[in-house]
């Protein structure tokens, strides 16, 4: 089964869901705010796309951190940060099998199951 990780009100999520159910592909849904995402999972996904995809620099979120953080950040930096703030992990997530994958374009979605 295929998972979509993001939030509810995410104009971005919202549109790949719809994209799943217009294509009857099953799916499950993880908003990440009410379900907290493992470190093991972040570690998993850094392993498949690398944690500086999957951090998301353009985030409100990202803004106001303090500017040492925002120069030091490494791998684990980046990956304690996206476990707390879970708004700065670019949306959705979308797992299917092993395979990660960022982001939402029809034409994307349409390589992924096609």
């Amino acid at each position: 089964m295929v998972k979509i990780y993001g939030i509810p009100n995410c104009d971005t999520v919202r549109k790949a869901v719809k994209w799943l159910e217009a294509n009857d592909i099953e799916h499950e849904f993880i908003d990440y705010r009410k379900n907290p995402l493992e470190r093991s999972t972040l570690e998993a996904w850094d392993n498949a796309i690398g944690w500086e995809k999957l951090l998301n620099k353009r985030s409100t979120a990202w803004r106001p951190l303090d500017q040492s953080i925002k120069d030091n950040i490494d791998r684990d930096s980046a990956i304690d940060l996206m476990k707390e703030k879970v708004t700065l992990i670019k949306r959705p997530v979308l797992v299917k099998g092993d395979q990660v994958h960022l982001s939402f374009k029809p034409e994307q979605y349409s390589d992924i199951f096609n």
